[in-house]
């Protein structure tokens, strides 16, 4: 293991509170002490198919711990994502089902392996535990809590102020997640800043169950590509760490300059003194903008396709040229194909189940129609396929194999 000291320079780096002061700087030398990685918990419930970059922030923090040596426990809220949205403020995010959330489920666990250690890493669901408590255990657990503490939380509060409806179900959320830390006997837990009342709750917790309390360290909140509200998919403003390089790329050179400085000190691992360097002169912004893009697409995708969606832009949209696509030939089955099966022998997904994800997401239009049903068959013969707003194929569909007049 490193120091104390450099475990703590790295740990603490970007960070917005480490609470309570000096725990984790305690924590840190019993490890060292006794040669003993400390089990860091992140809690995330799969309310959407896909991670996006505003995931990426306390992802990195746990490779950050995990490069100390200690060992990361990602905790998928399959049984918090059936509660539903506990801010209130989302209309989209409502209660999932079982289904939806073991669906979504497997896409996490897909992604995080891209940034997280699976050597060190540890996947758990909080039904585990939640499913096998009996209504006694779930007394005991409120009674662990009052209305009033509760009643704290910003949100509620607001909510109460406003005469605003408040589920009882809502208010289990903080318990459970605070319940999970008690689950997984955390020594840290790590969130966004509008974690910090329900990982400290997790402390109230484990105190009142006879376990040492865990240390709260929570990550700034990253704002989405409108430059004003956190990330998020329900509000049409993430980038997802499984969308298309291309797209990818596309989206982060279209982010304001500040913003860029902002996503290069959160996301970036060679370019975090970007704002410095600006400041200096020492970059030029579209260079650095191209720099930050390639290096976020290569971290997901690998670097051949960040080369290539860095010429696509660099062809399309820099050079302002008149790409023309070319015109490919694709077999159809008898009466033309599936669409979604059209978008992947067209090249623009991997598999059927990402390109499912890509008409759910309505961004595969048909000769510029947007298409919502991903089994709807296309008619042979030649059309414009386009996926995102920055993929397009010229498409002639033949059928069994034989060119179309």
């Amino acid at each position: 293991m490193l120091s104390v000291k450099e475990q703590l320079d790295r740990l603490q780096a970007g960070a917005v509170d480490v609470l309570p002061s000096g725990e984790l700087e305690r924590k840190l030398a019993a490890s060292v002490k006794e040669n003993r990685p400390l089990r860091i918990k992140l809690g995330a419930d799969p309310s959407a198919p896909d991670l996006h970059l505003g995931h990426v922030v306390v992802l990195r923090k746990l490779a950050d711990f995990q490069g100390c040596g200690h060992e990361v426990v990602f905790l998928i809220g399959d049984f918090t994502g059936m509660i539903g949205d506990p801010t209130g403020k989302s209309e989209t995010r409502k209660p999932l089902t079982r289904e939806q959330v073991q669906a979504n489920a497997r896409t996490y666990q897909e992604q995080v392996f891209k940034i997280l250690d699976p050597a060190r890493t540890t996947i758990r669901f909080n039904s585990e535990w939640m499913d096998e408590m009996k209504p006694a255990d779930m007394v005991k657990l409120c009674a662990q809590y009052t209305v009033a503490r509760i009643l704290e939380r910003d949100d509620f509060a607001k909510r109460m102020r406003e005469s605003r409806p408040i589920g009882i179900h809502e208010f289990l959320y903080p318990l459970v997640q605070g319940y999970d830390s008690v689950a997984l006997r955390a020594d840290v837990e790590v969130g966004g800043t509008d974690q910090s009342f329900n990982l400290l709750v997790g402390r109230e917790l484990q105190k009142s169950y006879g376990q040492e309390p865990q240390c709260v360290l929570t990550m700034p909140l990253l704002e989405g590509t409108d430059g004003q509200q956190k990330m998020s998919k329900s509000l049409g403003n993430a980038i997802g760490i499984a969308d298309a390089p291309a797209d990818m790329f596309g989206r982060l050179m279209s982010i304001s300059d500040d913003l860029m400085v902002r996503y290069a000190a959160l996301l970036s691992v060679a370019l975090r003194d970007l704002g410095a360097r600006l400041a200096a002169g020492a970059v030029h912004p579209m260079e650095a903008k191209k720099a930050l893009a390639h290096e976020l697409v290569a971290a997901f995708h690998g670097e051949a396709e960040a080369d290539g969606a860095q010429q696509f832009f660099e062809r399309r949209f820099q050079e302002r040229s008149s790409f023309e696509p070319e015109l490919q030939t694709i077999e159809g089955d008898a009466g033309g194909l599936a669409v979604f099966v059209l978008v992947v022998r067209a090249g623009f997904a991997s598999s059927n189940s990402e390109a499912r994800r890509l008409v759910a997401q309505r961004a595969v239009r048909v000769d510029e129609q947007v298409v919502e049903d991903p089994n709807l068959r296309i008619a042979p013969g030649d059309l414009l396929l386009s996926v995102g707003r920055r993929r397009m194929a010229r498409i002639r569909l033949s059928d069994k194999g034989l060119p179309v007049d």
